[in-house]
């Protein structure tokens, strides 16, 4: 059973912080109790440990605040996904197509999200998406570096849908010619189809 800090924490990073209307928002730490069920205390040190990954900040009489993403924290958030990805694609095409099959019906849950769903689970999908990307290399390390930033790419992602109306469908596109380029075997199209991707959201991001 998770403890009242693994709750609040859970709950702060994936129902908070993914909030576009929250990002800068100062948090009430009896609000958050009182939504969680538990006390403050647990409160307190999920926060003492968001603060230490840099996704809220302490303010000295002020209380935490859910910090901003920054045009050079999304900048490098793309960069570092980008070298990432590109080497997986490389690798994903040197292996058996399971995980093509993974990534395309991934999209096609994307797919049926679309235009209904809550821009945030389009968007989990969506880190999914890129996350079984990833695990094709095999690396356990490597699965949980981009692991931890999920919290970032969601956030960034639910972002750029509010920023940019018809953003959904772009993403959809973009990720389908992803996956035809990995089912064709061609890395070379693959990392140029996720480097577009990337810099389509970067300027989404920028421009919002």
């Amino acid at each position: 059973m998770a403890s009242g800090r693994e709750k609040a924490y859970a709950y702060l990073k994936d129902t908070v912080l993914t909030d576009p209307e929250m990002q800068g928002v100062f948090l009430s730490e009896q609000d958050l109790a009182d939504r969680i069920g538990v006390s403050r205390t647990p409160i307190r040190e999920a926060l003492l440990q968001l603060a230490a990954e840099e996704l809220v900040e302490l303010v000295p009489k002020r209380g935490a605040r859910v910090a901003p993403l920054t045009g050079r924290e999304i900048r490098e958030l793309m960069e570092l996904r980008g070298i990432v990805e590109r080497y997986a694609a490389h690798r994903l095409v040197s292996v058996n197509g399971a995980q093509v099959t993974q990534l395309r019906s991934l999209l096609e849950r994307q797919r049926e999200l679309a235009g209904v769903a809550d821009a945030r689970e389009f968007i989990a999908v969506d880190h999914q998406f890129h996350a079984a990307l990833v695990s094709a290399v095999g690396n356990a390390l490597l699965d949980r570096h981009y692991d931890g930033l999920r919290s970032r790419q969601v956030r960034a992602g639910v972002v750029a849908l509010f920023n940019q109306h018809g953003r959904q469908d772009a993403v959809l596109e973009e990720h389908e010619a992803i996956l035809d380029a990995l089912a064709a075997g061609d890395a070379e199209a693959a990392c140029a189809a996720i480097d577009h991707h990337l810099q389509s959201t970067l300027k989404v991001l920028l421009a919002g």
